[in-house]
């Protein structure tokens, strides 16, 4: 048996005394090494109860060690077991252990009996405990004949089980005839005496199946009882036959099928008692009957239930106390209860102990000449009684032995010599059980030998304890150094805690701590020393945790979790589920530092672990996923409390999916009238599971109920059963009731019917009255059906009549309807509006006014008054030609109205109509009116044209729209300079009948900006605006280019010379590569040495050439505004002038060849194409090359 002490360590104080260990003898917790001399200790020995299956071998267990070996017998029944005369039996070599051999022949019942094994050598013998052999036994009901079981509804049954006593006791559950279990609940259950309970019976119990099952674990056998036949009935079954034959007393029990208070089933009476042994199970069960079924409950009287023990069973039916203790002692009280009453039972608990240990004696190794003790402690209830033996025999008749003292519990030894060496047995005893232990004393005499592996090496996590072990043993015991590093003194700090076996504590290893340590243990008899090494590690972190997921189902969703760790260790990361693997399903991905899972349903929710690992520590993290979705459609739908006008629905609700359900949502069918259509009846809070529905009557009802939650609404559930509502006359009357005539002579009454659930019930007609508003005729009526409308002809027109529609059915009528006021047909008007009257307001608005016409002769209802007004002639043309008529509607009973929109200075004619529903009435006389004149619009063109050096020539259109007649036109420019800055502005008024304009007295090559519009009497109309630019003076051209000239300069002479040489070098290699199928560039070579004296000075090429030019600059600089009449091509036409850019951009525009190209560069006349846009062109004009070289 390997000896263990109570673990004790010693903290090192913080003195100058070194860090060794005294170990008191008495409490040694060495292991002796195996090559050493010692008693024989038990290793391994079969069960003290010992339950064998009668089919195998019957193995008996006991392993034992020493020095010597020890050598094993047997007792049986207290006497000397001889295997070697039994041929059926064997011990196992160089072991106690016994086999049977039954399965070839014999019987187990033949083995039964109490079996001891003695292990023994030298130095004393060890004995097991008493090991009891039984065979099992699972034997079979004993047959009987069972009758049928009748009794009322309501009633309480008990249904007996009884099995057969088997060794162990079987697992008793009740099943059907296709091994179903049957389903228990608080008015069905089974007891622990395996019978079957019911509070009351009810015609489900019905069943002929009832069968007890009895199942023994040791042999895998079930038995099986006869099936119990029970039938519920109630008394309104029984025929008269039945009743007249049978009394009360025939029935299963006696009781009324009526309420009843509670009574208790089991136990019997008012109080019982229970006992149990202490460390068990205390199961403390009451059952009791009543109707409706009571409901139990449990107190401990003068205490609480612990509340960590304490575990509910059957419905409440059992309590259950685990680890039971001498505390738990003492009056628990079951309740029962229901509506009528409770009712009360107390069990008296004593709890008992069989004897367990205080003190458990251990190994003892002494050397020569020194003093121990053996102690046994056992405590119980009853208090046990220790007894001593010596190798097996009793104390008191063992080998005297002078160095031993008994006194009581404790065995103690002085002076001890080698023959003192024994095993000694303490037996602790009481009518509830017995505690046997060995321990030996052996006398030795050895020096310290360390059992710790040399230069072993230990690895720690930074701040966590360090145990540096140092295994020995000696005798007498050694007292033990720790020492750190080759030339270290003696430990001394106060941060290490030496334990009793060697092993030496650093409670927070440090970096500092890494090195080696060296274990020195001492004793009379010589000296033994052992190095160890230490290394600290880093701690393994999660520094990314994963983090709590709600996702809705099928979505995919990802845990992370990021490791740090010691560079010399390596991590291994795993996952867990609910603290289980993963599930072995693809959605399921772990990459390095991520877990994602897949379309994600309702069993992914849990608790997700990230567990890293390595050879040292583990860290792991934690989070929830909670899977969300709509709820689950309701269920079980349910009509109770149904009345005419009312029903109560109520229903089971669907898996949340882990969003509360916020509300339910009912619908209705109706199967009478709309088949397959549902429609919302109401809505009740998602905490509700019944509503009260207000109903109609005939109507054939299905209901249905949704769920909702914050992330939507569940499928419907299934629907309910149909509920039919009795007919009933109807509630409510059409409505949208109205009266209105389509012919002079008649009156339409039309209104919206019921529809089919409003109909309350078969022979829905319509009751159709109507009677003249302002006579004293009698109500007419009729009854119609089908129908939404009924026609009265031969009516006066345009009468006020009083009108009715009513529903009724087979059932009755309904409420009496208000009244309706209609009219009859409508006729077309028949007088004109009068007094028309015309106030012109403005140019562009009239007012006009009109007297009502008499109500009598609208003949209708006034709808409006109603104006055609056209433009007859214009004032100016006085030509006859009429427009087309507009029209305008004045609501209501208006007298004037506003014509808006008129065209100044024009002819009018309008005329007045009164309208009513029919249509119009005759027109007014014409009533002829002018408008004044307006302002003019802008004139409809104005263009610049023969640009001259002081002169500019406009001409333009008049306007579109002169509004009246012109009387002189405005114009207005001023000049703008090279900086776009505004000059002087003049202002020029010019006679209406004019279309063109020269002005005078201008500055030369100067852009202006022109403003030009209309007048009329009314005033000024809008104007219109453009630019133009003067051409430049030709004489001050040539003055700067005699001022200038610098062809005779020598230096100038000798510069032309050589540009022309390089000119002449450029075409010669420009004809030379010509000819090689190259081109080059000869028109950009000569706009970039362009020479003033060689430029064209023709007149009419100046001249267009300084416009252009001008017109570019410009351009560059400030575009022209929208709406100028200039070219925006900066084209000239034809006929504008003969000389034009066109003719000179003719000869030039294809491509260069050998003779086209020489003859176009020079022949003074520039390749001009037209620019496109506001772009300017790419050659330079002449003027600017001029002004320029100025």
């Amino acid at each position: 048996m390997q000896l263990k002490i109570m673990p004790k360590k010693k903290r090192l104080s913080a003195g100058r005394a070194p860090l060794m260990l005294f170990l008191c003898q008495m409490i040694s917790a060495l292991e002796v090494p195996l090559d050493l001399v010692q008693p024989p200790t038990i290793t391994q020995q079969s069960p003290k109860d010992y339950i064998i299956d009668p089919r195998e071998n019957i193995v008996i267990q006991c392993e034992a060690k020493g020095k010597p070996s020890p050598s094993f017998s047997w007792t049986r029944n207290g006497t000397h077991f001889d295997i070697d005369k039994d041929p059926l039996v064997t011990m196992k070599p160089g072991s106690g252990t016994l086999t049977i051999n039954i399965m070839s022949e014999g019987k187990a019942e033949t083995y039964e009996g109490v079996y001891q094994c003695t292990a023994r050598n030298e130095r004393g013998a060890a004995i097991s405990n008493n090991i009891v052999i039984r065979p099992s036994r699972s034997p079979l009901w004993t047959k009987e004949k069972l009758e049928p079981i009748i009794l009322r509804n309501g009633q309480s049954l008990v249904l007996p089980c009884r099995p057969p006593i088997g060794l162990p006791p079987p697992i008793i559950f009740w099943m059907d005839n296709s091994f179903q279990r049957l389903p228990q609940s608080e008015r069905v259950s089974q007891g622990l005496n395996g019978d079957l309970y019911f509070s009351n019976v009810l015609p489900e119990d019905t069943r002929e199946d009832y069968i007890c099952y009895a199942r023994f674990n040791h042999t895998q056998t079930i038995q099986q009882k006869q099936p119990i036949s029970v039938k519920v009935i109630s008394v309104d079954e029984l025929n008269d036959t039945i009743a007249a034959n049978l009394s009360d007393t025939e029935f299963y029990g006696a009781k009324s099928h009526r309420p009843r208070p509670p009574t208790f089933l089991t136990p019997d009476g008012n109080t019982s008692r229970k006992e149990e042994l202490r460390g068990n199970v205390l199961s403390l069960e009451c059952i009791a009957e009543g109707l409706p079924t009571p409901i139990i409950y449990w107190i401990k009287e003068d205490g609480t239930l612990p509340i960590n023990r304490t575990f509910y069973r059957n419905f409440k039916k059992t309590l259950q106390i685990v680890q039971v203790t001498e505390a738990d002692s003492g009056n628990y009280q079951c309740i029962a209860k229901n509506a009528l009453g409770a009712i009360h039972h107390t069990i008296s608990v004593t709890v008992k102990a069989a004897p367990y240990w205080i003190i458990a004696p251990q190994n003892l190794v002494l050397s020569p000449e020194e003093d121990g003790t053996l102690i046994c402690r056992a405590n119980g209830n009853p208090k046990p009684r220790i007894s001593w033996l010596s190798n097996g025999v009793p104390i008191e008749i063992a080998p005297d032995d002078p160095s031993r003292k008994i006194d009581g519990d404790t065995i103690i030894f002085s002076k001890v010599q080698e023959r003192s060496s024994a095993v000694y047995q303490c037996n602790a005893s009481n009518e509830y059980g017995y505690l046997l232990a060995n321990a030996f004393v052996n006398v030795l005499a050895e020096p310290p030998r360390i059992l710790t592996s040399a230069n072993t090496l230990y690895q720690v996590i930074a701040n966590r304890p360090a145990l540096l072990d140092c295994a020995f043993f000696g005798s007498p015991l050694p007292t033990i150094e720790w020492f750190k590093g080759a030339k270290g003194s003696a430990l001394r700090e106060d941060i290490y805690v030496l334990h009793e076996n060697g092993t030496l504590e650093i409670p927070v290893a440090q970096k500092d701590s890494t090195g080696t340590y060296t274990c020195v243990a001492r004793n009379k008899l010589g000296m033994a020393k052992n190095d160890v090494h230490l290394e600290i590690k880093d701690p393994t972190r999660i520094i990314k945790q994963p983090e709590y997921a709600v996702v809705q189902r099928g979505s995919t969703v990802s845990f992370e979790c990021k490791v740090k760790h010691d560079h010399t260790l390596i991590p291994t990361v795993m996952w867990l589920k609910d603290h289980g693997e993963l599930p072995n399903d693809g959605r399921f991905t772990v990459d390095k530092d991520r877990l994602v899972v897949a379309d994600v349903n309702d069993d992914d929710g849990g608790t997700y672990t990230c567990v890293a690992n390595t050879t040292l520590d583990n860290v792991s993290a934690s989070a929830v996923l909670s899977v969300v979705d709509v709820p689950n459609p309701p269920f079980d739908l349910e009509l109770t409390d149904q009345l005419d006008r009312s029903v109560q629905l109520s229903w089971t609700p669907g898996d949340d999916n882990n969003s509360p359900i916020t509300k339910f949502i009912i619908e209705y069918e109706d199967a009478m009238h709309e088949p397959g259509l549902w429609h919302h009846q109401t809505e009740v809070p998602g905490t509700q599971t019944t509503a009260q529905l207000k109903l109609s009557p005939y109507v054939n009802y299905s209901f249905r109920v949704m769920a909702e939650n914050n992330l939507g609404r569940s499928l419907p559930s299934e629907a309910s059963e149909q509920y039919l509502t009795k007919a009933a006359e109807p509630d409510k009357n059409p409505t949208a009731v109205e009266g209105l005539g389509s012919e002079p002579d008649n009156l339409v009454i039309t209104w919206k019917p019921l529809n089919g659930f409003e109909s309350n019930g078969p022979g829905l007609q319509y009751k159709v009255s109507w009677r003249q508003k302002d006579g004293d005729d009698e109500w007419t009526s009729v009854v119609v059906a089908n129908v939404s409308k009924y026609i009265v002809s031969g009516t006066p027109t345009f009468v006020p009549y009083l009108i009715k529609v009513q529903a009724l059915n087979d059932a009755g009528f309904a409420p009496e309807p208000a009244a309706v006021m209609g009219h009859s047909g409508e006729d077309l008007p028949m007088v004109a509006p009068g007094n028309v009257r015309v106030n012109v307001v403005n140019s562009t608005l009239a007012e006009v006014h009109w007297d009502p016409v008499p109500l009598k002769s609208i003949r209708g209802h006034l709808q409006g008054y109603r104006i055609y007004y056209w433009k007859a002639q214009s004032s100016l043309t006085r030509n006859r030609r009429h427009i087309e008529k507009k029209i305008l509607t004045f609501q209501g009973s208006k007298t004037h109205g506003m014509l808006p929109g008129l065209e100044p200075f024009s002819h009018y004619t309008l005329n007045v109509r009164v309208v009513n529903g029919k249509g119009e009435g005759p027109a007014s006389p014409d009533k002829v009116f002018n408008t004044p004149e307006g302002v003019p619009s802008a004139p409809s063109s104005l263009k610049i044209v023969n640009p001259t050096l002081d002169s500019l020539t406009l001409e333009w259109e008049p306007p579109s729209h002169p509004n009246g007649i012109l009387t002189e036109y405005t114009l207005k420019y001023q000049p703008i300079n090279s900086t776009h800055e505004l000059g002087p502005l003049v202002d020029l008024k010019i006679p209406a009948n004019k279309t063109r304009w020269i002005l005078k007295n201008l500055n030369f090559s100067t852009r202006y900006k022109f403003y030009f519009y209309a007048q009329t009497a009314a005033g000024s109309g809008i104007q219109i605006t453009e630019e133009a630019i003067t051409t430049v003076d030709e004489g001050k051209l040539a003055m700067a280019s005699r001022q200038v000239d610098i062809a005779t300069q020598g230096w100038f002479i000798g510069l032309m010379c050589a540009v022309a040489l390089l000119i002449l070098i450029l075409l010669i290699v420009c004809f030379i590569r010509r000819n090689k199928g190259g081109k080059y560039p000869v028109k950009e070579k000569e706009d970039a040495h362009a020479d003033p004296e060689i430029q064209p000075m023709k007149e009419d090429d100046g001249t267009f050439g300084e416009y252009r030019s001008l017109e570019s600059d410009a351009e560059d600089h400030k575009p022209l505004k929208k709406g100028s009449r200039t070219p925006s091509d900066r084209t000239v036409k034809k006929e504008d002038s003969d000389d034009s850019l066109v003719d000179y951009g003719e000869g030039v525009n294809g491509q260069f060849n050998e003779d086209g190209s020489f003859i176009g560069q020079y022949s003074g006349k520039k390749e001009k194409e037209p620019a496109e846009g506001n772009e300017s062109s790419e050659a330079p004009s002449p003027v600017n090359a001029m002004n320029s070289f100025v």
